[in-house]
This record gives structure tokens, C-alpha cells and sequence, in this order.
């Protein structure tokens, strides 16, 4: 038995509803929000012993006073678990088990920082300095690694003043010939990113109208692949939009325009297209824009946008979710795509690789799930989806929702809509919370 479920016994704690009054408790000593788990979730770690993602573990090291790597080892003779927290068990100490303590040093520091930002940007009255526009790179290049990997309600404020100090500089007059490229290469970059922020808020309205900025920027910058990615963007907006006509055509602007570059963007311009084509149920499309993209990858030659990383690279990884993504719209359920779905999911399993995104990490998963419900698998397709299921309101972004949503809309078709399986999963899915996606409650 594991220590972890020997020191709920040792509590009283004996069923999910047990845990969650305790875990609430925890949570709130902390001042942590929308992190509390699901029941299914919590019976997982107590008669499966799944260990819990990183998120929930803080609270549950607050609550029962022990480490993440002492509470999921095996419970051994003459290692009684105390019925109250081991005196010892820091603050510091959880947090770091959690990995959320340097985190809590960036808010700490976060007024220096900007009070420091706001001093060298304010220096630079006569012209903007080179050590202003490395410090905007910097930002830059951090906000993009971590966009991806957090919560956006993490980085957007951030994001925000960030786009706001580039357009200062722009209509300030202080900028030299020789810098408006540069400057306007942040500022499409940052109205990307603000604009997928928007789409991921699920307001594609304002989305759009971001992304027309940010095709304005790349414009000035004369970036051609910087003005391929903004097509691409407004098919991603009108994909999740539910606009599949849309999102096909912009898709085709943008792979004209990138025909002849050599970076990845071309690639996911294709990617975009075939999964559009895939909700048109044009099944050529999709296996023509699939093939081209495999065909390309064996020449790409990675440029300024791909060094970026973040979004503005198409890895293999999400190559191969795209593609699986887009033959699961057409109903496919075979071997050999369950096997390559799987696959996909593997890939995104490792939050250290640079990569990696938890709204790819999801949208594999529910594919995964739609794959295994198409090869009639029910069981398989839970197992898939339920780590979806588990996220907090934090990760719950516009993307994620929807496609958690087209796995319970496929379990109300064909035979296997009357299987009790299906009815329970169809029933866990819509409980799934839908509100405020990627933001926290408050």
C-alpha cells in the first residue's frame, strides 16, 4: 500500500468526498485557486495510485505534511504516518517539491523588475538606446518560451505591457531607420501572441482583429514569414471559431505565401489546412496537404522564426498531432492511426522537452480518445480524455474545450451511443467546466 493512501487511513480519510473537504482546506491556508481535483481524479490516487499532476501537489503536501516522493512510496513496517502535518514541512519545502518556487520569486520581484524596465525605457528620451531594445528581445523571447507552457492569465499582463512599451517606442519618433525593423518584428510578434490569447479566451472577434495588427507589423518589418504565420493565425481562429470554410481559405493564403520559404511555418500552414478540410470532409485534401507537409519536413532548413521557438516553430511532435487530429475529423479508427495517435501523445508527455505545450499535450489526448471511440474501444477512450477531464480553469482554454466537447458529441452517435460505458463518459464530459476558459475565477 502506498504511504499516501496508509496516512488518509490514518485520518479517516476514506473517499473522495473525505479527501476534498481537507484538500479545500489546504488549498485555501495556501491562497491557491482552481486547483482542486475531481472526484475520479482523487479515487485515481487513492485505489490506483496514479501520483497527481504537478498543480494539485503543493495542497496536498500542505494537507497531509509530507512530500510528494515520501506520500507515493510504498508504506513500510514501522512507517506509521502521523494524523497531523510532521512539524518541519516548510512552506518552502512543498513549494519546492512543486516546482512553483521560483515562480513565487518572480512575483516577488516582479516590481523591481519593472520599476527597473520602466527606468531604461524612460532614459532613452532623445533616441532609443540598444540596451532598450535588447532588454524588449529579452521579454520578448521569454514571453514566447512561455506561452506554451502556462496559464495565459500567468503571462498576460506581461504580454500586455510588453506590446504596449513596442508601440510607445514606434509613435514615439525616437527610433532610428535602422531599428524600425526590429521593433516592428517585436510588435508583430507580441500582437500574435496577444491575439492567440484572445482566440485561447475564446473571442475571436477581438482575436482577429489582433492578428490584422500583428499582419500590419510584419508588414513593416517586410518578414515574409512573419506575414505566412499571421494567415495561419486567423485560420486557427476560425478553425476553433467552428468556421472550417474560413479557416481552409486563409490556410491556402498563408501556404501560398510560404511556398518558397525554407522554416517550418510553411509546414503548419499545411497542417491548418488539411484539418480544416478534415471538418469540410474533404478526404483528398486532407491526405494531399499531409503527404506535402512530410514531404517538406525532409527539407526544411530552420530559420529566425523557428530559433524563436514556441509557437512560432512546427516540431515533429505537432506535425504528427495535426495529422492524427485531422484523420480523426474524418472518423478514422484504424490500428494503425490509434497507434500513431498514441504516439502523439507520448511526445507531448515530457514538460521539460522545448516543445512541449499543455494545449497540445490535451488536444492529443482527445484524439486519442476520438481514435479509440471510432475503433469502438469506450474504455480506451476514457482512459485517453480523463487526464483532459483533470485539468484546472486555468488550462481550460477555448481549444481544449472544444475538443473535449467532439468526444462527448461522438459518443451520442452510431451503436455505441446506447453503451453504458459511452452514457457514463458522455455524462463525466458534461460536467466537464467550460466557463472562464484560461483564466482563473475571481
Amino acid at each position: 500500500m502506498l504511504f499516501f493512501r496508509s496516512t488518509l487511513e490514518v485520518r479517516g480519510i476514506r473517499s473522495a468526498d473525505d479527501f476534498l473537504l481537507e484538500y479545500r482546506k489546504a488549498a485555501e491556508r495556501l491562497g491557491l485557486r482552481d486547483v482542486e481535483p475531481a472526484p475520479k481524479t482523487v479515487e485515481g490516487w487513492i485505489y490506483e495510485g496514479r501520483k497527481p499532476q504537478r498543480v494539485f501537489r503543493p495542497v496536498i503536501v500542505e494537507m497531509l505534511g509530507y512530500n510528494l516522493e515520501q506520500l507515493w512510496s510504498e508504506a513500510q513496517a514501522g512507517n506509521t504516518p502521523h494524523s497531523v502535518p510532521v512539524p518541519g514541512a516548510s512552506q518552502t519545502e512543498f513549494l519546492a517539491d512543486a516546482g512553483l518556487d521560483l515562480n513565487e520569486m518572480k512575483r516577488t520581484g516582479a516590481m523591481a523588475v519593472r520599476r527597473a524596465k520602466d527606468f531604461l525605457l524612460g532614459a532613452d528620451r532623445e533616441r532609443v538606446g540598444d540596451d532598450t531594445l535588447g532588454l524588449l528581445d529579452d521579454e520578448v523571447r521569454r514571453l514566447v518560451a512561455e506561452y506554451p507552457r502556462v496559464p495565459l492569465s500567468a503571462i498576460w499582463p506581461d504580454l500586455l505591457e510588453t506590446q504596449d512599451q513596442v508601440f510607445r517606442l514606434l509613435e514615439g519618433g525616437r527610433v532610428r531607420p535602422s531599428q524600425l525593423r526590429d521593433l516592428n518584428f517585436a510588435g508583430a510578434v507580441l500582437s500574435f501572441l496577444v491575439a492567440k490569447g484572445f482566440n485561447d479566451m475564446e473571442d475571436p472577434a477581438e482575436a482577429m482583429t489582433m492578428t490584422r495588427v500583428a499582419a500590419a507589423c510584419a508588414r513593416d518589418a517586410e518578414h515574409p514569414g512573419l506575414i505566412a504565420l499571421t494567415h495561419g493565425l486567423k485560420s486557427l481562429i476560425a478553425y476553433w471559431a467552428q468556421k472550417p470554410a474560413d479557416a481552409h481559405h486563409y490556410a491556402s493564403a498563408g501556404a501560398e505565401t510560404a511556398a518558397n520559404l525554407t522554416g517550418t511555418v510553411g509546414l503548419w500552414l499545411l497542417g491548418l489546412q488539411a484539418r480544416a478540410a478534415a471538418v469540410l470532409g474533404d478526404e483528398e485534401t486532407v491526405r494531399v496537404a499531409n503527404q506535402q507537409a512530410a514531404d517538406r519536413r525532409e527539407r526544411v532548413a530552420l530559420d529566425d522564426l523557428d530559433e524563436l521557438g514556441g509557437l512560432f516553430t512546427y516540431a515533429p511532435e505537432k506535425q504528427l498531432y495535426y495529422a492524427v487530429e485531422s484523420e480523426a475529423l474524418l472518423g478514422h479508427g484504424s490500428s494503425r492511426l490509434g497507434t500513431q495517435a498514441e504516439k502523439a501523445v507520448l511526445d507531448f508527455e515530457n514538460p521539460d522537452a522545448p516543445y512541449w505545450a499543455f494545449g497540445d499535450l490535451a488536444g492529443a489526448q482527445c484524439n486519442l480518445a476520438l481514435v479509440r471511440l471510432f475503433g469502438g474501444d469506450v474504455d480506451g477512450a476514457a482512459a485517453a480524455i480523463r487526464p483532459v477531464l483533470d485539468l484546472p480553469a486555468s488550462h481550460r482554454n477555448n481549444g481544449i474545450v472544444v475538443s473535449a466537447m467532439r468526444v462527448r458529441n461522438s459518443l451520442t452517435a452510431g451503436p455505441i451511443r446506447t453503451a453504458a460505458a459511452a452514457r457514463d463518459l458522455r455524462a463525466e464530459i458534461e460536467s466537464f467546466p467550460t466557463s472562464r476558459p484560461a483564466l482563473p475565477r475571481g
